[in-house]
């Protein structure tokens, strides 16, 4: 039984990142086949892929975030290295970051309840603090969930300050905004390094071959087809935690 995806941001789209871990030029060419795997598996969905630059991508469809959070964490490899002349096996790791991608916060669309609001009016003054206005045309609007006021004198009519005085408490709010989702984004990504003792999920192509999720105990005995984007085993059981 799937737990319902009502997180916050489980319904929208996501960013995914690919970060190469520790083990040199296996951990990068790792990486590129995990990338590979997610844009294959992102397709099968049938959701957008765009890709946004080196082992990162946009995926854009329904659930995208909900369904795919669990992936974030750290990956490992076991295999013969392509890069060993030896031919010896070798154990990569790579890290990957998924993060929702936010709807962006536009001026025009930003609606403040009334209740909201608090609308305090004074008459305009001028320098030194004399009143050059016989009615009450100054406005001052406080938000009072936040605290946050704005207030605007200029204008010869308590309309036009109002106005003037909204657009600027709007745009104090959205600065409020934009700084706390870019809190929320920072305490979405990982804080965990793509190295021994870490990792989620392991993928060995030598001495076996099997792809094993160690926190929900699935196991695939084959693994070229998890490559290629078969994560549906996988990700349900993520889902049933």
């Amino acid at each position: 039984m799937f737990k319902p995806l009502t997180g916050k941001y489980d319904q929208g789209p996501a960013h995914l990142m690919v970060y190469a871990g520790v083990g040199g030029e296996d951990a990068k060419d790792w990486a590129d086949m995990l990338f590979r795997m997610y844009f294959k598996y992102a397709q099968k969905r049938g959701w957008k892929v765009l890709v946004t630059e080196d082992r990162g991508m946009e995926i854009h469809g329904d659930f995208v975030y909900g369904t795919l959070k669990n992936e974030m964490g750290v990956h490992r490899l076991v295999r013969i290295s392509p890069f060993s002349s030896k031919q010896l096996r070798h154990t990569s790791f790579a890290l990957i970051e998924i993060v929702p991608i936010l709807p962006d916060v536009e001026h025009k669309k930003l609606v403040i309840p009334p209740e909201d609001l608090k609308v305090e009016l004074s008459r305009s003054s001028g320098p030194g603090g004399q009143n050059v206005n016989k009615r009450e045309t100054a406005v001052r609007i406080v938000h009072l969930p936040t605290g946050i006021s704005a207030g605007s004198q200029q204008e010869r009519s308590q309309p036009q300050n109002k106005e003037k005085a909204m657009a600027l408490l709007k745009s104090k709010l959205m600065a409020l905004m934009i700084a706390q989702r870019k809190q929320q984004l920072s305490d979405l990504r990982t804080k965990v390094k793509p190295e021994w003792g870490n990792q989620i999920r392991s993928y060995v192509l030598n001495p076996y071959k099997m792809v094993k999720d160690h926190r929900t105990g699935t196991q695939s005995s084959q693994p070229e087809k998890v490559l290629e984007g078969d994560l549906d085993k996988f990700i349900e059981s993520e889902l049933q935690l």
